[in-house]
């Protein structure tokens, strides 16, 4: 008989909805028992009609632990009744009506069954985890009910969810809420001691403490496994002796291992479970009565920058933490430890950021171009797909060769849709078969979706995947003897055994090709084209994609010609590589020339200063051969040098002095007296530098250097603008000297445009009355009037006012200073003179 659990009170409701309804929210709180009371509750349901139930679990553990519970509550072993499929296991058969999957198992099996003929009901549980692949399959779900399948029922499950939100995205279905049963559960918040305090200390620190002052078993929840592994270490001695057992709990660990931290403690015994976010739903730990929250989780964050993704270490949503929380009150009271303050508690946000926002688009827009719905906005989405990162996984599926230039699915693309596999590794696998190296790929695929097991501690710093590699055809070699490789034993054999179903799948031999190992560079390129990086030559690296790369210190790799890198840090100027191998400039040209583009580059060398003409083969930012080209066409030489004038400036030109007056005259005339299509030409820089093809470019045909263009007379290029009336008008009313009344050629200064001035000596001015007008009589001239020894005494525009008015105080210094000179009382009658007395 089974225990009662909460979720039972609304099992009666939940079925009657569902025999009216075909989409209902189930909102149970955790330890409710919706994930193995459910399924097995709707199995007898007459809408069924001898169908499955589909149960989509959000991690393997998860899904096998929900299977193992439901068959043992029917007596039975899993694969009878109930059964399962994840990645690379499978348990069920002919009597199987209930299936636990993973979420991408149910891609795969819509792919292959839009209708889902063999199905009555999808589960989809723990939503509120917000996955890529839960988030697709809900949406192609609900597709294929409302176009296929209208009996089809949709069930979503969570505990913390915004049921409002998903109601609505399922046209309004209805939303049955579990109160559940939880105890009390007493909250501490304890921060680090200080702030270099790492968190796994702080976490050593009150699992000793709770482990002297609280009954029941811990679950530790940690971001990782390398801060499970550094825990566990930490505190193998200090509480071993207290009767308490470490049991690590994630994702890799071998299944022996996940079974035991997950059975009850034995008598006389406790248990201390280090574990990632894997245990915060789904599954329940027994005897957990103390929770000790480290309140951070590890997440793949897509940079549409970049192209890449990365993990990030980052604070967990408030119903993270809650769900965190309700472990410690599912079987009694407890007591849950934040490392954490108060005031943090109070800045998390309410939900966890869904996947869909911050994850690589690429596998979905494959996916969707295998359902034949390019474009997202043809589904409903609880979160629609970022427009730029979608639109950038698109661009990378067709530099695969998986969309055409249309979005559509080419034939390689559906076969990339169909291995399962991420794209980048997917279209790898499948180009290096006819190379002769699909067993490598398929080895090397698997090696790279899994976390760097083969790391060794002699080469802990170096990047050079062909190591791995390596490893990992040792461990397959000591495998078949029966040999034992260590602790990480089980995830290793997991890589070798994902390895040969894919074999399996593409007809491909057991055995890698004799010398793979030296080809990793090649297999690279294929999945990572953007990533080539070519040597600088100084231990840093340009990636094709355009962005620096560098080795975080000096190894192997760092002098290598070409590297096909696999991973980076996305951190800095330029990314750190953290995976790569060597390709050989032949192996470049042979598995990616169809995205080499062959051009023809003109261009001004600024440090050279003349136009310099090569043929380029360019793989996107590198520059693989460069020659020079003999023959250019002129018209590009001529932009070129152009464009170099532009860059670098009209200083490229020799200026006269008559050349630079021309200048000023033209400036002052188009300031005074108007510019436009019939006037004055605009001879700034910036107008100069805008109509280059007017006025230069006619004049520098066939030229190629600085020097050449130094040759040229920039005044006689200037005058070719004016027309003949204009050089006349010029020479009128912007002359380039006045004959002042001594008879003097004084030359005028137009260097300020509103103040054309004329330095003049006094006694050379006398007798004219009033000042001199330029530009048709629009701008009088600035007199400075000089001493006998052309120093100023006075500055003038009305020079009828300065006879008027102050040419008697001057003359009172001038006379003075200079006695031999003139100084008459009537400068108006006197004659004008250039010496100190005027000629009889």
């Amino acid at each position: 008989m089974f225990k009662e659990l909460p979720i039972d009170k609304v099992l009666p409701e939940l079925r009657d909805t569902l025999g009216t309804h075909t989409r209902a929210v189930l909102v149970a709180e955790p330890g409710a028992g919706k994930t193995t009371r459910v399924p097995l509750a709707l199995l007898q349901e007459p809408w069924l009609q001898g169908r499955k139930l589909l149960l989509l679990e959000p991690r393997r553990l998860a899904a096998k632990a929900a299977a193992r519970h439901m068959a043992g509550a029917l007596g039975e072993q899993v694969g009878e009744t109930v059964g399962y499929r994840v990645r690379l296991e499978t348990k069920v058969s002919a009597r199987t009506r209930i299936e636990v999957i993973t979420e991408g198992v149910l891609i795969r099996m819509l792919q292959h069954d839009p209708f889902l003929e063999e199905a009555g009901i999808v589960l989809f549980d723990e939503f509120h985890e917000r996955s890529l692949h839960a988030d697709l399959g809900l949406a192609l779900c609900l597709e294929a009910q409302g176009a296929l399948r209208e009996e089809l029922r949709l069930l979503v499950m969570s505990a913390t969810l915004d049921a409002a939100a998903v109601s609505t995205l399922m046209e309004q279905a209805p939303v049955i809420v579990s109160e559940g049963r939880s105890y009390p559960v007493e909250t501490r918040y304890v921060p680090p001691a200080r702030p270099e305090e790492r968190i796994e200390q702080t976490a050593v620190r009150v699992i000793e403490a709770a482990c002297r002052d609280e009954e029941g078993d811990l679950l530790v929840f940690l971001p990782g496994a390398p801060e499970i592994r550094r825990v566990e270490a930490a505190l193998a001695d200090r509480i071993r002796t207290m009767g308490v057992r470490i049991a690590p709990l994630y994702g890799m660990l071998a299944p022996q291992a996940q079974e035991a931290a997950l059975r009850p403690a034995a008598p006389g015994e406790r248990k201390v479970v280090l574990s990632t976010p894997i245990a915060e739903s789904s599954l329940t730990v027994d005897g957990v009565r103390i929770v000790i929250d480290t309140g951070l989780m590890r997440t793949p964050r897509f940079s549409p920058r970049t192209g890449m993704t990365r993990l990030e270490t980052q604070r967990v949503s408030r119903a993270s933490a809650d769900q965190r929380r309700g472990r410690a009150g599912r079987q009694s009271p407890g007591v849950c430890y934040r490392l954490w303050s108060e005031a943090e508690d109070r800045m998390l946000r309410e939900h966890r950021v869904p996947e869909m926002a911050e994850a690589d688009l690429a596998p979905l827009a494959l996916e969707l171009a295998a359902w034949g719905a390019s474009d997202p906005a043809a589904l409903r989405w609880l979160t629609p797909p970022p427009a730029a990162a979608y639109e950038q996984a698109r661009e990378l599926l067709r530099q695969l060769g998986a969309l055409d230039a249309h979005g559509g699915l080419t034939a390689h693309g559906r076969e990339m849709a169909e291995l399962g596999m991420e794209p980048r590794l997917a279209h790898m696998t499948l180009r290096a078969i006819p190379l002769g190296l699909g067993e490598a790929a398929c080895e090397l695929a698997a090696l790279l979706q899994e976390r760097d097991l083969f790391r060794g501690p002699q080469g802990a710093a170096d990047g050079d995947i062909r190591q791995r590699y390596g490893a990992l055809q040792a461990f397959i070699r000591e495998s078949q003897t029966g040999r034992s490789q260590g602790a990480d034993d089980a995830a290793r054999r997991r890589v070798v055994d994902e390895a040969a179903q894919w074999k399996r799948k593409l007809g491909l031999g057991r055995e890698a090709a004799r010398g793979a190992e030296e080809r990793c560079g090649l297999l690279l390129a294929l999945a990572y084209p953007d990533r080539i990086a070519q040597s600088r030559g100084d231990g840093r690296f340009l990636l094709s994609g355009g962005r620096g790369a560098v080795f975080a210190k000096t190894q192997s790799l760092s002098f290598a010609p070409f590297l096909a890198v696999a991973e980076l840090d996305d951190q800095g100027t330029d990314s750190r590589i953290l995976l790569a191998a060597p390709i050989a400039e032949d192996e470049l040209y042979a598995c990616l020339e169809p995205s080499m583009v062959k051009e023809s580059a003109v261009y001004w060398d600024a440090q050279a200063r003349n136009v310099r003409a090569r043929q380029r083969v360019k793989l996107g930012a590198l520059v693989l051969k460069e020659s020079v080209w003999a023959k250019p066409d002129p018209e590009s030489v001529l932009a070129a040098l152009l464009e170099g004038v532009r860059a670098e400036g009209l200083g490229l030109l020799t200026w006269s002095k008559p050349a630079k007056q021309l200048r000023e005259r033209l400036s002052f005339m188009h300031r005074h007296t108007g510019g436009g299509a019939h006037g004055w030409p605009d001879v700034s820089d910036e107008a100069l530098l805008a109509t280059l093809e007017d006025w230069l470019a006619p004049h520098a045909y066939g030229m190629k250097q600085r020097e050449e263009l130094q040759r040229l007379q920039p005044g006689a290029l200037l005058e070719g603008m004016l027309s003949w009336l204009q050089r006349q008008a010029l020479e009128t009313h912007a002359p380039t000297h006045w004959t002042v009344p001594s008879g003097s050629r004084i030359p005028i200064d137009y260097s300020d445009p509103d103040a054309p001035l004329l330095a003049v000596r006094l006694q050379e001015m006398f007798g004219l009355q009033q000042t001199p007008l330029l530009a048709e009589g629009r701008v009088p001239l600035v007199l400075h009037l000089l001493s006998p020894a052309h120093r100023p005494v006075q500055v003038t525009r009305d020079l009828a006012s300065f006879w008027r008015d102050a040419y008697f105080e001057v003359k009172k210094d001038l006379k003075g200073r200079y006695p031999k000179h003139v100084w008459p009382d009537d400068p108006l009658s006197a004659t004008p003179t250039n010496r100190a007395k005027p000629r009889v």
